[in-house]
């Protein structure tokens, strides 16, 4: 008895999911929502996307029987049977390696079924003759000759032959010099597995170099965990590591913006950020300039603009505002760095002005802090960078008249712990320096707000470590004079440790 095609078409049955729901095959999704949800189950693949594009369902049925039988086994030997025209070169690949990558599958299928009145039966003879129980009796599968047009200047050759590599071999050297075009390529191929060992090997390799196009690529590809890899890195580095290096200008403005905002930022003071921000305006402004310049080259250029306005008031300094309103300007509170800032011409005089108003006010009210309120955006921040050489590190710092030492204690080789204490000014090394440059408070108590922070890179993921924010009276006799101490574990070097307060009215 011979069945006709129709009657034929109506038996074909297909198991869908684990619960063993049938369904008919001729189109790749009939309405059967259940049946559908359950199909995506088993082939790994997100619901929404098989609703948007059905075709996946078939593609990924193909990838997933190829690509089981490719693992742990080595390159297929045998002539080529699918040939890919791209920038200009004729790659010869196999059916099986190329169903790894979604655009490469995509092509090939479009090829195969190209021309026929029925592409699912085209479908469906390829997964017979692919099947490893038949491996006796598969057919040939004719040669294909699929072309993919890239338009992506990071794809040259180099990569992307490397990323067609990838399609035979999990682990394909990949240079750093060559990751954005593997990356790139690997974008366009959807090769998801080797796009993600890009993505590492970018957040692994992040330098001073490396850290603008890495960041775009984040950008572009809106891949978020690249993209807050660079912002972390660039919290910790900006001023201790780029802040020396004519690098500095590699950075982006909408970048640096996000780091100025977060309260993450490590700085060893707030005229320190202000001097790195300021080398970087400058690098901007001088193209030709291949070497970090020194503080008086710096002031000397900004200096040398005309009296009449200052320069954030001027046309080229109006899109850079946005960056200088993020800095704690009120927090620089030596007389000899608030001079400097007046000569610059640099900032509004209305900026100034209100600067100088609150610390008018804060020293005529005993170090009272009271314009400010929000520990995370507003404080006074100082940091130590803690080096794996250091046993004992501390640094002196000076607040209207009161005096702290911020000091960080090294007692093992992985356990640190870092505090701050209140100190007498006639207990300092240099009493006369003090008396001649500083005001001097003999307020015997202090109350004051504050935080401890610390974050060091271990195998590319940064640890976190902080205190909760404390309330505190800090008085002159031990062991009132000493703040909550951080201590942590780590085998992370350096440690970078930054010790935000205010004075809170009192």
């Amino acid at each position: 008895m011979i069945m006709s095609n129709v009657h034929r078409a109506q038996l074909e049955r297909r198991i869908a999911g684990s619960t063993n729901r049938w369904r008919f095959p001729k189109q790749p999704f009939s309405g059967d929502l259940l049946s559908l949800s359950q199909k995506c189950k088993a082939l790994s693949i997100d619901f929404e996307e098989a609703l948007r594009n059905p075709d996946r369902l078939c593609i990924s049925q193909i990838q997933k029987l190829f690509c089981g039988n490719l693992k742990n086994k080595d390159i297929q030997s045998g002539e080529a049977n699918v040939i890919l025209e791209c920038l200009g070169f004729k790659w010869e690949l196999h059916q099986p390696q190329l169903f790894q990558s979604q655009t490469l599958a995509k092509l090939y299928l479009e090829a195969l079924t190209q021309g026929s009145t029925s592409p699912l039966k085209e479908l469906e003879k390829l997964l017979r003759a692919q099947s490893p129980k038949k491996t006796k009796e598969r057919s040939p599968v004719k040669k294909m000759i699929i072309s993919l047009k890239i338009n992506d200047p990071l794809v040259t050759k180099v990569p992307f032959a490397t990323a067609l590599k990838s399609l035979y071999m999990s682990e394909v050297e990949i240079h750093l010099d060559d990751v954005l075009g593997v990356l790139a390529s690997a974008h366009i191929l959807q090769f998801n597995g080797l796009f993600q060992r890009c993505m590492d090997m970018m957040m692994a390799g992040l330098t001073p170099i490396t850290i603008r196009k890495f960041y775009e690529a984040g950008c572009k590809y809106k891949e978020e965990q690249l993209t807050t890899a660079c912002e972390k890195w660039l919290e910790m580095n900006l001023v201790p590591l780029l802040g020396t290096q004519v690098h500095l200008r590699r950075i982006p403005q909408d970048l640096l913006h996000k780091v100025l905002k977060s309260p993450r930022l490590f700085t060893f003071s707030e005229f320190r950020l202000l001097k790195t921000i300021l080398f970087w305006v400058f690098l901007q402004l001088n193209h030709k300039i291949m070497t970090i310049p020194t503080h008086e080259t710096m002031l000397t250029f900004f200096k040398s603009f005309p009296k009449n306005r200052c320069f954030l008031d001027r046309d080229i300094g109006q899109s850079l505002r946005p960056l200088f309103l993020s800095l704690r300007l009120h927090n620089i509170t030596k007389g000899k760095d608030l001079e400097e800032l007046q000569d610059l011409n640099f900032f509004p005089e209305s900026w100034l002005n209100r600067v100088t108003a609150n610390h008018y006010h804060a020293l005529e009210n005993g170090g009272d802090m009271a314009h400010l309120k929000d520990l995370n955006t507003q404080a006074v921040r100082f940091g130590l960078l803690f080096n794996q050489e250091y046993t004992t590190y501390s640094k002196m710092i000076a607040v209207y008249g009161f005096f702290f030492e911020i000091k960080g204690l090294k007692h093992d080789t992985a356990s640190y712990s870092f505090y701050m204490q209140r100190i007498k000014h006639t207990d300092l090394e240099s009493p006369s320096m003090v008396y001649k440059h500083k005001p001097v408070s003999l307020r015997a108590v202090r109350l004051v707000k504050y935080e401890i922070r610390a974050r060091t890179l271990v195998d590319s993921k940064w640890q976190e470590f902080r205190t909760d924010e404390v309330l505190q009276k800090f008085e002159l006799a031990k062991p009132s004079c000493k703040s909550r101490i951080l201590k942590i574990q780590t085998v992370g070097s350096p440690i970078y440790a930054t010790f935000a307060f205010i004075f809170p009215p009192s």
